[in-house]
């Protein structure tokens, strides 16, 4: 027992390093987009990473059941440092996209070997408990992350925010080298690149169609149209080849197991829902509130400290009486919530208001957590738990990848109609720069008060009237967003009742059930 504690140990630092290079950038996200321009690609900084981690997950949940997790952990460290140094260096939002992409395939790699671990060494029902604790690694990561990042682009270089925890990095790769155990390499088997080359333009033409829908192309065009029908063709081809090939990277007969595919849908619709809190409310703190991306920092920690405890609780409750149903439903229904009253923000409304908000969203969070993974490797057998445990944060990353695409399309068409309804905009944009009319300027507070302060006297007043009609609008955008999340969330708890609660395994040797699937 002492020597799984210690490989745990190895194993949760290297997602911590992962995932505070996750956290950290959403509250940065907007003062570095103040800084190098590319409003119109901002969620893409996301998307790519969440898209590469994706696909990359996948393939490495196949292939580490054949060759270990030790290699794809080490592996997955060497491109997560390479991609936060490039990161630090972009001077553009394009490179940064392609940079967070290089951190996306070494964070794929780092998630599925690491939620696979806690597979390979405890049985489903101890596994509650390791859940919980790994939940609160990213709920400390979640802890540090925003207000580390708010503090340094408010204080520092902003390219300290992919700098600075990169001797984490480091540390956590020569532990996982000495402490991981070599595995033993499995019976050879041949690699489904075809599926996975296939699936990849699934999820690229997906996103790529909901991220252009209603900016650079109308919903009914060809370009949009056509990328669809791509999706939908090549998804089609995917089932076919897998339904062929010997060893598919997405085995279809998991999902003739109700579990394995109620399971999948929830963490699909969980995904969408809780990226529209983490990415978007910086965007009401620094850019509707206006203020610091430290005070957003500070806001959002108080959300994480109420997920991490929640998620330990929800993993201590499994691990005690085996039940986890219940505990999901109550979380969802919480989490909704939250995301509810957090529609209800104004303007003016204060800082108190939106921390009661997300101490309730993060108690849903931190009680849903541990649990959909844990159901999807209980119903499965123990050899097909990389690729089982890879397929549910595929759907949790794909969940959260087409969510923010989604929900960045409902703020910036909300925001682009409020701003055309609102008359006093309309009468005062022909005396202001069209530099001066994009919403990039509401996440520099400081910026708009030198910008006031150079003006005119008697333009002073106007530009106020200007930049409240340009907050107004974009709180009218974040409202719809998390309007959407919590319609998205509640989905969940309906998909939930579904959901059929077995008995979780006391050992790892697979029951008459789960060999009916092999």
């Amino acid at each position: 027992m002492r020597k799984k504690t210690t490989i745990m140990i190895a194993v949760m630092a290297v997602m911590l390093f992962a995932a505070l290079n996750m956290t950290i950038v959403g509250t940065s996200l907007p003062k570095i987009v103040a800084d190098i321009g590319g409003m119109e690609f901002f969620n893409w900084a996301f998307m790519i990473y969440m898209l590469c981690s994706s696909i990359t997950a996948i393939l490495v949940g196949k292939l580490s059941d054949i060759y270990g997790r030790k290699v794809f952990i080490l592996t997955g460290i060497c491109f997560f440092i390479v991609g936060s140094v490039l990161c630090g260096f972009s001077t553009s939002i394009i490179q940064l996209i392609i940079f967070r992409g290089i951190q996306g395939f070494g964070g794929g790699m780092i998630m599925s070997s690491a939620f696979t671990t806690v597979g390979d060494l405890f049985s489903a029902r101890e596994r509650g408990r390791w859940q919980g604790l790994m939940g609160g690694v990213f709920g400390v990561s979640s802890l540090f992350g925003p207000t580390l990042g708010g503090f340094i682009v408010d204080n520092m270089d902003w390219s300290w925010v992919f700098w600075i925890f990169i001797p984490v990095g480091v540390i956590s790769f020569f532990m996982i080298l000495k402490l991981y155990p070599q595995s033993e390499r499995k019976e050879k088997e041949k690699i489904d690149f075809l599926g996975s080359f296939v699936l990849s333009i699934v999820i690229i033409s997906l996103l790529l169609a909901f991220s252009w829908a209603g900016r650079q192309y109308a919903w009914t065009s060809l370009e949009i149209m056509g990328l669809f029908s791509i999706s939908a063709l090549a998804f089609l081809l995917f089932i076919y080849i897998e339904s062929k090939v010997k060893s598919p990277v997405v085995p279809l007969y998991l999902f003739k197991n109700k579990v394995v595919s109620i399971s999948t849908i929830v963490s699909f619709l969980s995904g969408v829902g809780m990226f529209g809190v983490i990415m978007y409310v910086p965007f009401y703190v620094q850019g509707v509130l206006g203020r610091t991306a430290t005070t957003s920092g500070l806001v959002e920690m108080v959300m994480t400290i109420s997920m991490v405890s929640f998620s330990a609780l929800s993993g201590q409750i499994i691990t005690k009486t085996g039940k986890y149903k219940k505990l999901a439903l109550v979380g969802f229904c919480i989490m909704a919530i939250g995301f509810m009253l957090n529609a209800t923000l104004t303007p003016d409304a204060s800082i108190t208001k939106l921390l009661i908000h997300l101490i309730i969203t993060g108690v849903g969070l931190g009680l849903t957590m541990p649990i959909f993974t844990l159901t999807v490797q209980n119903a499965v057998e123990h050899k097909y738990l990389g690729v089982a445990t890879a397929t549910s944060q595929l759907c949790r990353q794909l969940g959260g990848t087409v969510g923010v695409a989604v929900m960045g399309y409902i703020m910036s068409t909300k925001m682009t109609r409020q701003i055309k309804a609102e008359q006093e905009f309309q009468q005062n944009q022909g005396q202001f720069g069209t530099e001066l009319q994009n919403p990039e300027l509401l996440m520099d507070p400081y910026a708009i008060q030198n910008i006031r302060m150079d003006m005119p006297e008697q333009m002073q007043p106007m530009f106020d009237q200007f930049v409240i009609a340009l907050r107004e609008a974009l709180n009218f955008g974040l409202t719809q967003v998390f309007l959407f999340s919590g319609i998205v969330i509640l989905s969940a708890f309906v998909v939930t009742l579904f959901l059929k609660e077995i008995p979780l395994r006391t050992s790892n040797e697979p029951t008459e059930k789960q060999k009916d699937l092999a």
